[in-house]
Order: C-alpha cells, then sequence, then structure tokens
C-alpha cells in the first residue's frame, strides 16, 4: 500500500468554527438512489424562511466562505436560483452538488446570473441513471463531458464532478483520471469519495444505551457488508500510471491525527503532458493571506480570479515543487505555444470506525451542517434525524452480548 507521509504536506487550517465552507441541504427530495447514499428521500423542502434562519444560526457559529448547497438534489428545491441570490447577496460564495438530471443550459444560466461559482455534478455507475444502467465508469464520460460542455458554454463557472469509489470500481480511478487530463479547460477538478461501509458485523450502533443495528437506514447483514475504499487504495491506482503524483495538503483525523481524511493535489499541465504538482508552500500561503485580507479561508476563488486571487498566485514562485514544474514545461519548447491548466484532484474518506470503537472523524470538515441549531457532521446526518443524535459505537462480543456498560449508555 502507498504510504503518504502527512508531514510532507500542508494541514488545512480549517476549524469547525472557522472554515472555507459549509453545508446546507435545502431539500430531501431526490430523482436517484445511489448506492452508498443514505439520506432517506422525502418531498420536503425548507422554505425561504427556514434557509435565511439556518444561514444566521451558521453565521453566529461558524466564519466561511462557501455555501454548498445539497440534498437531496437542491436544482429540484423550486426556489434555487433565489436560494443561490439570498447566499450571494450576503457576502458568501455559492456551490451546488447534483447530479445533474434537471440541469439544463437555461437553469445554468440562471443560476450563475443569480451568482452561483461553482457546480459540483456527481455521476457514477451506482447511481441507477435512466439510460445509463449498467454503463462503466468509462462509458460514463460521456455523460460527464455533456455536462463539462454545458458549463463551459454558460461560462464563468467551476466544474467540478464526484465519484463514489467502491471495491469494484477503484480500478476505473485512472481512467477517469486520463479523461480529467484531456479536458483540463473546461473540467476544473475530479473529486474521488471513498465508499464506506458501516460495519454492523463488527460494532454495536448505540442510541441511549441501546443497539440499533437494525433500525440504521444503512443496515446490511453482516453477509452483505461490503469492504471498505481507503484515501491509500485510490493513491495506489493514481501512482499506477502517473508515478509523480504530489499531494499538496490534508485534513487528519479527529481521533488518528496521521489519518488522511481530505487530501488534495494540484496538477498542471494539458491534455498532452502533466508538467507537475503545486506544493504544499503555495497552498498554505493561499490560505493564510486569504485569512488575513478577509476574515476567513478560501474555499475557491472568485469569479475570474480577480484582486487578491491574482496577487495570492505570485506566491507560486515561493513553491520549488512548482518551479521545477515550470521549468520542465520551459524546457519543451513544442510546449509553449499550448496553453496550460491547473486541475484538482481531492481524495476524501468519511468516517472510519477503529478497532476499540471510536470514531474517526474529518477533523475541520467544510461540510458541517446546523441541525437543532448545533453544528454535526453532514454524513451522519441520519443518524441525527432518525435518532435525535450521533450514534456511539461498541466493539461486538462474543454470541452478540451487549457489555453491560453500553447498556447504561456509555460507549
Amino acid at each position: 500500500m502507498t504510504i503518504i507521509d502527512h508531514r510532507k504536506l500542508y494541514r488545512f487550517p480549517w476549524s469547525l468554527t472557522d472554515n472555507c465552507s459549509t453545508w446546507l441541504e435545502v431539500t430531501y427530495k431526490c430523482n436517484l438512489h445511489c448506492d452508498g447514499c443514505y439520506r432517506q428521500k422525502t418531498d420536503e423542502y425548507m422554505s425561504i424562511e427556514e434557509i435565511e434562519k439556518t444561514l444566521d444560526e451558521m453565521d453566529a457559529c461558524r466564519t466561511f466562505d462557501a455555501v454548498s448547497l445539497a440534498g437531496g438534489d437542491p436544482l429540484l428545491h423550486p426556489n434555487i436560483v433565489e436560494i443561490v441570490r439570498i447566499i450571494t447577496e450576503r457576502g458568501w460564495k455559492a456551490r451546488i452538488y447534483s447530479n445533474g438530471l434537471d440541469l439544463n443550459e437555461d437553469l445554468l444560466r440562471r443560476l450563475e446570473e443569480a451568482g452561483l461559482i461553482c457546480i459540483v455534478l456527481h455521476i457514477d455507475s451506482k447511481q441507477g441513471r435512466p439510460d445509463w444502467e449498467g454503463k462503466t465508469e468509462i462509458e460514463l464520460n460521456e455523460l460527464r463531458l455533456h455536462y463539462a460542455r454545458m458549463i463551459a458554454k454558460v461560462g464563468g463557472l467551476i466544474c467540478e464532478f464526484n465519484m463514489t469509489v467502491f471495491g469494484d470500481t477503484l480500478h476505473y480511478v485512472p481512467e477517469i483520471l486520463k479523461w480529467g487530463q484531456a479536458h483540463m479547460n473546461i473540467v476544473h477538478s475530479l473529486n474521488f469519495i471513498c465508499f464506506r461501509q458501516p460495519e454492523t458485523d463488527k460494532f454495536y450502533f448505540m442510541s441511549d444505551g441501546r443497539n440499533v443495528n437494525e433500525e440504521l437506514p444503512y443496515y446490511k447483514k453482516d453477509n452483505e457488508v461490503a469492504a471498505s475504499v481507503f484515501t491509500e487504495d485510490i493513491v495506489e491506482k493514481i501512482v499506477d500510471i502517473y508515478p509523480d503524483f504530489q499531494p499538496a495538503a490534508y485534513l487528519n483525523g479527529t481521533v488518528k491525527p496521521d489519518s488522511l481524511k481530505w487530501l488534495t493535489a494540484f496538477r498542471y499541465g494539458n491534455k498532452k503532458k502533466i508538467y507537475g504538482y503545486i506544493g504544499p508552500r503555495f497552498v498554505e500561503i493561499q490560505q493564510t493571506l486569504h485569512h488575513l485580507f478577509f476574515g476567513r479561508y478560501l474555499a475557491f476563488p472568485p469569479k475570474g480570479g480577480m484582486g487578491l486571487f491574482n496577487l495570492v498566485k505570485l506566491s507560486l514562485l515561493f513553491d520549488s515543487k512548482f518551479m521545477k514544474a515550470k521549468l520542465k514545461r520551459l524546457l519543451n519548447v513544442k510546449s509553449w505555444r499550448r496553453k496550460l491548466q491547473y486541475q484538482m484532484i481531492a481524495i476524501v474518506q468519511p468516517t472510519d470506525i477503529l478497532d476499540d470503537g471510536r470514531q474517526n472523524m474529518c477533523d475541520g470538515c467544510p461540510d458541517m451542517i446546523i441541525w437543532n441549531g448545533k453544528l454535526v457532521w453532514s454524513c451522519r446526518l441520519e443518524e441525527c434525524l432518525k435518532f435525535g443524535q450521533m450514534l456511539h459505537t461498541v466493539k461486538r462480543c462474543p454470541e452478540n452480548e451487549i457489555p453491560a456498560e453500553s447498556r447504561q449508555g456509555s460507549a
């Protein structure tokens, strides 16, 4: 397994109360049923008044640069354009996470005019998409390209793609990256989400001292439990085709400090060749300067990359990894006429449960959400909605005997 030394990377400075971003689920309605998604689908959506109140609550307990609109699928909210406008008028950047089924050029233009800066489309082979069932991740690149071209035509938007990586789709990661390189001019980020299967065969999930394994929305019988994917698994596949792959920054876990919960790399090149990667120094200067001048960490550049962001680009001169890539490109005379692009590669590994039952969450997670006036991890929201709290976990005992201390509510 590939080992990444986290000490050589920049640890993103985000905390739960001072972050680059925050999460807002405006509807639980969705038109797909993705494997690995545990959110219970309903036709409910937040009113504008509820959204305003939630934004007030989030603003009161967290500093942030951007609001990620999610769900469900936020494009199904009847007032999604107005929601984007409200966020923009409050001085934040708006980003939408969607499966893209309801996306069209007219809606995209209205969203962009309302202030939308970034759209993240989740596309993978485990979604049961109409007309795409049974297609491989490679075949789905045709659909990804359709959306990327639509977004590029509208202009002014950052285009990102999410893919949940399962054990049986892990081998496709290199091909997705090759496709991404071929379209670096219109695809700005490729994000890989590690599939995590709660191990109900190894742990009891406890609510007020009660074992609720079989009540979990993601409960699987012991013989149905699938293998989870780890950050290192994806990195191994990446270095198969890009042996010089160099991440720049990471987030660690709340319990296991050397775990790689968010891993981010920024490659520099074109469809013909990757010349290198931006190093930790650039990311550090970028985050630090943005916080110094604006009082918050940077989620992504403003439209057009204007103002301070252009000044921050000068910090690339102090990044040895970037300068090596720049020199490599300058020595290749044939490349001078080709425009170069930057593309982000991100790997996210949600909740781990360690052998002793402790839960290793993303420390400084940018996807925290407001629930009952409190910050909670959005990936665990279903537990809060169903049980009124995030669940505790304890290691299972022989013959499924619940330990006495668990019956008393201790984990």
